[in-house]
């Protein structure tokens, strides 16, 4: 194991700002933060943004909003008086400028001016011949005097060398020990023409300024990896311990993309997913605790990480899981709660743009509903739903519910409902009483009282539907679902 700073561990999440973050983005600042917090050390966050060009506005903010939502908080940066934010590469360029000098002077990278124009060439030719594209070292033997004084004229990048013979070996946390040879690691740019560094040398001196003892990240990085150990071998500096999570899969098992369903932690938050529900589900893509659980506070996810249990086979995204486990964490949340995370993360104005229903009224219906809903902006929508009378009625539920005798049950009913109290206790006593008058089984007065509150025979109980909508809504939803039965007969 590598040496650490007074033996703390410490991670980071590094992310380019380029969009919404990654349900994959998210497994990785998880298990970072998990791993940190399990050894009491410390969790950063790093946005390389050096590829300028594919930088996008505000993502930064939705990157910082997204990973607090989901309770990933870091814990340190180059703040201003007293706060602290995220390290940023693009306000680091002088400290790779000068490492890279430092790699030039050593003869551990040099000076490359091929042209694009050569480059797409060179790549081309090989693909014929059926090579891997690699750039054939073309200006590696300059003598760095003349390479020097060219720079002065010509565009350049820098190049680090890699070694033309021999292999590296490196042990990855999950994946045990891994062995590549030289011969097919190309020698990287590390330095762009337009003074930014590239991911591999940025990540690598970062890594080291951040005392960063564990780098966690995607198994598409694997490949890399030889080339930054080569990089710190060349700095002689001790390099951290390396951990590369499986892909994840679509159910087909091909990658996780868009193609295929929403990748975005914010699609799911917009969608009502719950943070807590989202943060247990990702955890178990490619890790379990040894045992069958399953549901998992966040506290309870850092006592019981390890890279012992993470896989190295890729982990299949299902949503069906995931809508399940939301499910069970809706359901404990009070009405209230839920009212407040609809507000949150479904429509800020969700109360102020229905016209019937009052704030206990919702309740009431939250309280009903959230049981036979997994997701919040599905519980939204039957309430936004519910605010309006029916403007049809289920067609399966009239021929099954609706008989010529129906109309005169829905009279007695309308009359004794304008005398009855509007409570629960009240409703529930009156309409037993009169179904047992009339001879009826239930369902043949329950149903049509459905269908005129709700135009479905699917709601919740009666008589706290009657309460939720209140005496008068009530009562002229069962005369309107009455003219039109009286109508159609």
């Amino acid at each position: 194991m590598q040496e650490k700073k007074n033996n703390i561990i410490r991670t980071r999440f590094a992310p380019s700002p380029t969009g919404f973050l990654h349900i994959g983005g998210l497994r990785t600042a998880l298990y970072s933060y998990l791993y940190a917090k399990k050894h009491n050390g410390a969790f950063l966050l790093r946005i390389e943004d050096t590829d300028q060009a594919r930088n996008v506005q505000g993502a930064v903010d939705n990157l910082i909003n997204t990973l607090n939502w989901a309770g990933i908080t870091f814990d340190e940066g180059p703040g201003k008086e007293g706060s602290f934010g995220p390290y940023i590469q693009s306000q680091r360029l002088d400290l790779y400028k000068k490492y890279t000098e430092q790699l030039i002077s050593e003869k551990h990278a040099y000076y490359c001016f091929c042209s694009s124009e050569r480059l797409d060439q060179l790549r081309q030719k090989q693909i014929a011949q059926k090579l891997p594209p690699a750039y054939d070292r073309h200006c590696r033997n300059i003598d760095p005097i003349i390479a020097l004084e060219k720079t002065k004229s010509e565009p350049f990048v820098v190049r680090m060398k890699v070694p033309l013979t021999g292999e590296i070996t490196f042990n990855d946390l999950i994946r045990g020990k891994i062995t590549i040879a030289y011969k097919n690691i190309d020698d990287q740019i590390i330095l762009k023409s337009d003074g930014f560094p590239t991911y591999h040398l940025a990540v690598v001196v970062d890594d080291k300024l951040m005392e960063i003892s564990h780098v966690i990240r995607g198994e598409e990085w694997l490949p890399s990896t030889p080339k930054h150990l080569l990089l710190y071998e060349y700095f002689g500096w001790h390099a951290p311990e390396f951990a590369h999570l499986p892909l994840l899969l679509n159910p087909d098992r091909s990658k996780l993309s868009k193609r295929q369903g929403d990748v975005a932690v914010e699609d799911y938050r917009k969608k009502g997913f719950l943070p807590e529900a989202l943060v247990n589900f990702v955890a178990l893509l490619g890790w379990n605790p040894g045992d069958e659980r399953e549901i998992f506070s966040l506290n309870e996810l850092v006592e019981a990480f390890s890279f012992a249990h993470v896989h190295k086979a890729g982990a299949v995204f299902d949503v069906t899981k995931l809508e399940w486990m939301n499910g069970l964490y809706l359901h404990k949340k009070t009405n209230t709660e839920i009212l407040e995370l609809i507000k949150l993360n479904i429509d800020p104005e969700f109360e102020t743009k229905l016209s019937l229903l009052k704030h206990e009224q919702i309740l009431i219906l939250i309280n009903l509903y959230k049981d036979k809903f997994k997701v919040l902006s599905d519980l939204a929508q039957i309430i936004i739903t519910l605010d309006q009378a029916p403007s049809e009625y289920e067609a399966n539920g009239l021929e099954q519910f609706v008989t010529p005798e129906t109309c005169q049950y829905l009279t007695q009913l309308i009359e004794k409902l304008k005398a009855t109290e509007w409570n629960l206790n009240d409703l529930t006593t009156m309409i037993k009483s009169l179904v047992k008058e009339l001879n009826i089984k239930f369902p043949n007065m329950a149903q049509p009282i459905r269908l005129a509150l709700t135009g479905t025979i699917t709601s919740p109980g009666i008589y706290e539907m009657l309460v939720a909508f209140g005496k008068d809504e009530s009562l002229n939803r069962l005369t309107t679902f009455l003219k039109f039965i009286s109508n159609k007969n």
